[in-house]
């Protein structure tokens, strides 16, 4: 949870490396943060975690409804639906398109989430998934109830996982989940991207 601006850098900072953005220049921070939407929204929603996360004045109440404006906002616009305070650092949003997430889920690091996934409760119950760290989750994965996913798991394309993973660095996909492969590489390994 970010709670002072050294988080909120570190966290911008992850998920800049997650996106695979170089911000080198402050010419460069402006072009992207300009032209990549998905990028603005992640700005977006890490500034109002940050702002809704810590004693507010007057200015900063002004401030954080500014944010949550343009965080809703551009949140429409891209079909995202994802609440604030529920990914840690590292989070990765590589296309446009509907991701539903609730806000009783907790997902982790170094997360990868691609289009047309919801992570939900089941059957009115408010519980939702727990997801760890460096985890992918392909197109149209669909995860909900009161499961565990385990570290370094990559959920294939239109999974639906409805029941607990604890191995780690597996590959999991079908309907219903089940284990595909064992001792799979990490999903920003094999992009090229150093979130260690």
């Amino acid at each position: 949870m970010i709670k002072c601006e050294a988080d909120l850098r570190h966290w911008i900072q992850q998920d800049a490396q997650a996106m695979g953005i170089k911000n080198r220049s402050m010419a460069s921070k402006l072009k992207v943060y300009l032209t990549n939407p998905r990028w603005r929204f992640i700005i977006l929603l890490r500034n109002v975690e940050f702002y809704r996360n810590k004693r507010r004045s007057l200015f900063e109440k002004v401030v954080y409804a500014f944010y949550f404006y343009r965080y809703k906002t551009l949140s429409l616009k891209l079909g995202f639906s994802i609440p604030p305070n529920v990914f840690g650092p590292g989070l990765s949003l590589p296309h446009y398109g509907t991701i539903v997430v609730s806000k009783q889920a907790k997902i982790g690091a170094n997360c990868r989430i691609h289009v047309c996934v919801n992570i939900g409760a089941s059957g009115g119950n408010n519980e939702a998934p727990s997801i760890g760290d460096n985890v992918y989750i392909g197109p149209g994965a669909k995860l909900f109830g009161a499961i565990k996913i385990a570290n370094g798991v990559s959920i294939g394309a239109n999974a639906v996982v409805n029941k607990t993973f604890e191995e780690e660095n597996v590959i999991i996909g079908g309907i219903p989940a089940k284990i595909l492969r064992r001792d799979a590489a990490l999903w920003w390994e094999l992009n090229k991207l150093d979130l260690k």
